[in-house]
């Protein structure tokens, strides 16, 4: 018991210091140097990121999306640009030919699945019916990207900023979501 209440206050100081965003985008990023990421966990950080997505579909009736190395180098380059020249700040998107999400984290390195999941807890802020936020939110559109029915591809990329203390999660979906007068599913 005394674990579990640990665990939640943890979790609770992790979720206050988590800041997230959602945009819809139209042009190719700027292409920059990349890292590669360590070959051990690559592989294992893109099934976790796609079983994530996929569940959250799957929930909603969506089909599931595929791994696009196209789309992960591109997160990779956007992320390492952000860690490298803009202080891990979030990526300007508006200009990407992709869908995109993005998640920063304070102090903590953030796994796949947590971060999908904080994107996939935006759900309750969404009203189907009126295809809209609630009132008074306005970041249900990284729910939405997640589980919007044309998107097919996904490509995700994480940094960890270590002077800022904190990490920059940005994940690319083909074709785009968050389609202005179309519902996500």
């Amino acid at each position: 018991m005394g674990g579990r209440v640990i665990f939640t206050v943890i979790m609770a100081v992790m979720l206050v210091s988590i800041t997230y965003g959602s945009a819809q985008v139209t042009s190719p990023t700027p292409t920059t140097p990349v890292v590669a990421p360590p070959p051990s966990s690559a592989t294992n950080a893109s099934q976790e990121f796609v079983d994530a997505h996929n569940q959250a579909r799957k929930d909603v009736g969506v089909g599931p999306l595929k791994w696009s190395e196209t789309l992960a180098k591109s997160a990779s380059l956007t992320v390492r640009y952000q860690r490298d020249n803009r202080n891990c700040s979030f990526a300007d998107l508006s200009n990407s030919q992709y869908g995109g999400n993005q998640l920063r984290a304070s102090g903590v390195a953030v796994p796949p699945r947590t971060a999908v999941g904080i994107w996939v807890s935006e759900k309750q802020y969404y009203d189907y019916g009126n295809n809209t936020c609630t009132q008074g939110r306005s970041s249900c559109g990284v729910y939405t990207q997640v589980v919007w029915k044309n998107s097919v591809e996904l490509g995700c990329g994480q940094a960890q900023c270590v002077k800022e203390r904190s990490s920059l999660t940005v994940c690319f979906y083909n074709p785009p979501g968050n389609v202005v007068g179309e519902k996500p599913y």
